[in-house]
């Protein structure tokens, strides 16, 4: 089992950051442009940008770092905390992660997501040691992804209804055993979640502030469980089938895929769907960037394609 403490999260202005370290610095130009407005003036020995979410460009990424560099910073997204997480890990330096928007819990977990055969597996590289977090530059971030975290919280309804399914079918492993008590607290934040959608959507520094909370508390419980079937199931499952879509493809943010499918499979378990999709809308999620005819073509091959990569069992091995 793999049980790791999340980061340490400070907040903080960017203006007061100071590191007098050779950094090197993972990001993408419009996250460090951002992160400059925001008044961050770490002066890099070394900056560099993933192509994309792919071992090979991570280990390419790593590979370009040069000797000398003494700790690694990751700003911007979910692809810039990934790629700088495994750099890090890469090189055995300490890692520092600068969020520009709240879009996923990358920056709080111990694994970096690749992209392998259509599918996402995800490498134990290592949690950051500190997360800092400028409310105000999350706040100015673009709405369609400022708060779009959201989406790993509200996938524990669809993801542990899969769990308790698996559980009912006798699909889980030992090691995964659908654990009532665990349920329940993932449940309590997911009603959390509910609640914080709107001020976080609208950008306001408390609603930012308990949306961060809310994924550190997700997080650390499936680190406490080894696995993070209380908020990943079939709505991630699709999501990650419909990114290998022809139509879709890797340009989209973690939220537009994640979003819709949350509501597909909500609605595949026979859930009540408005709440989610209100949650959803308050925090910002697009709902629109997948048209409707590629869900429906891709929920076609769901069942092969969870089948081909082995995921946990849940409602996608059941659609016919």
């Amino acid at each position: 089992m793999i049980c790791m403490a999340v980061p340490e999260i400070e907040t903080i202005a960017l203006a007061e950051v100071r590191d007098t370290r050779d950094v090197g610095v993972v990001t993408s130009g419009p996250a460090w442009a951002a992160a400059h407005r925001a008044g961050l003036h770490l002066a890099p020995a070394w900056t560099d940008a993933p192509v994309d979410a792919s071992e090979p460009a991570f280990a390419a990424l790593a590979a370009r770092c040069p000797a000398g560099v003494a700790v690694i910073y990751g700003v911007g997204g979910g692809l810039a905390a990934d790629a700088a997480k495994y750099v890090a890990r890469h090189h055995s330096l300490p890692l520092i992660l600068i969020p520009t928007a709240l879009s996923v819990d990358a920056h709080l977990t111990w694994a970096s997501g690749v992209r392998r055969d259509g599918c996402i597996t995800y490498l134990p590289t290592g949690a950051a040691q500190r997360v800092l977090v400028d409310t105000a530059l999350i706040a100015a971030a673009p709405p369609g992804v400022r708060a779009a975290g959201i989406c790993d919280l509200l996938s524990i309804a669809t993801g542990t209804w899969d769990w308790h399914h698996a559980e009912a079918r006798g699909q889980n492993p030992p090691e995964q055993a659908y654990l009532p008590w665990a349920a329940a607290l993932a449940g309590e934040i997911l009603a959390a979640s509910l609640i914080v959608a709107p001020g976080a959507g609208r950008g306001e520094p408390a609603g930012l502030l308990d949306l961060l909370r809310l994924l550190a508390l997700e997080v650390q419980l499936c680190n406490l469980l080894g696995h993070s079937r209380p908020e990943e199931g079939s709505e991630h499952y699709l999501a990650y089938a419909l990114e290998a879509h022809p139509a879709i493809g890797a340009g989209h943010a973690h939220g537009d895929l994640v979003g819709p499918a949350i509501i597909r499979a909500a609605t595949w378990q026979g859930q009540a769907v408005a709440p989610l999709h209100d949650a959803l809308v308050a925090a910002g999620v697009p709902l629109d960037r997948v048209p409707a005819a590629v869900l429906d073509d891709v929920e076609q091959t769901l069942p092969q394609y969870v089948r081909r990569h082995r995921l946990a069992f849940g409602i996608a091995h059941e659609l016919s």
